[in-house]
């Protein structure tokens, strides 16, 4: 675990901003660079990338599938190769993040675990579609590494059955609330699943966004999610499975504000009386008292 950051689900004080950033660079680490600038000016927390071996996690019957791209028409794999970073481009982009923000990938296989476990990472995502892959999750938990899970497109027994797994292997763990269609239907984001979620596992919970505006997202902190991650994208129209359902710059501005603003409007919950309400109690009350006189 060479690269490992200290990190704890546990001791977040107030929502923690992931800017997923993904594929949505098209493997240009340019575009990558300006997405993670972007995440920092906007004050985020985190960007976040997706890491494969394309030979070990394409399946076989999809490997010659051909697929138009902006680079051509090639095979599904050549597809995946292509848009995978090398060593020394996530070396580049965890040097381009230095001290400003933290950085981290979704880890698709082993292979990608040890590579990223390599870097200064603050903790590693399981990605949905792999919530009930019993060994990848084992693996990262034997390397003591902070997990998040994703639950998108998932039972309740099978949520169930992964958090039993973390809770038998990690004491560092955190389940995100997740709808995985790009994008997903305000109708079918049924948030109240989160505080559900933190009721039944007594863990950290956050939401993992896929909508397009950013009021439900906002909503989510309000329920509980102590954890945001959206994806995010230069533009929407740019070529890609995710970038319709990404936040753009503007977005990211606005929804980080949006979600300061909430968690200092929300209060403790105690009932009180504020010194800025007085004046307007002694005028009114005042008046109300003089009716009755």
């Amino acid at each position: 675990m060479n690269g490992m950051t200290p990190f704890r689900f546990d001791e977040l004080e107030r929502a923690y901003l992931i800017a997923e950033i993904g594929i949505n660079h098209n493997g240009d680490v340019e575009i990558a660079r300006r997405l993670m600038d972007m995440a920092c000016l906007a004050e985020w927390d985190c960007v976040k990338f997706q890491k494969r071996d394309p030979d070990r996690c394409v399946p076989n019957d999809q490997r010659d599938l051909l697929r138009d791209t902006p680079w051509g028409r090639m095979t599904y794999l050549e597809y995946r190769r292509r848009l995978e970073f090398n060593k020394t481009q996530y070396h580049s982009l965890w040097k381009h993040a230095g001290e400003r923000i933290a950085a981290t990938a979704s880890v698709w296989d082993e292979n990608s675990v040890d590579f990223m476990l390599s870097l200064p990472t603050c903790f590693l995502k399981i990605p949905s579609a792999h919530l009930t892959n019993d060994d990848l999750i084992r693996y990262v938990c034997r390397h003591g590494a902070p997990i998040l899970l994703s639950t998108g497109m998932s039972t309740l027994e099978e949520v169930d059955h992964a958090v039993e797994l973390l809770q038998s292997a990690s004491d560092n763990f955190a389940i995100m609330h997740c709808h995985s269609s790009y994008p997903a239907a305000e109708a079918e984001l049924n948030l109240r699943v989160v505080p559900v979620f933190i009721e039944r596992y007594g863990c950290v919970v956050g939401y993992s966004g896929h909508e397009f505006g950013l009021s439900t997202t906002v909503a989510a902190v309000a329920l509980g999610a102590r954890i945001i991650e959206r994806h995010v994208t230069l533009k929407r129209t740019m070529w890609g499975t995710d970038q319709m359902a990404s936040v753009e710059p503007h977005g990211m501005l606005k929804l980080a504000a949006h979600i300061r603003a909430l968690e200092s409007s929300l209060g403790d919950g105690h009932k009180r009386l504020y010194d800025s309400e007085l004046p307007a109690r002694r005028r009114l009350r005042g008046a109300v008292e003089a009716c009755h006189a």
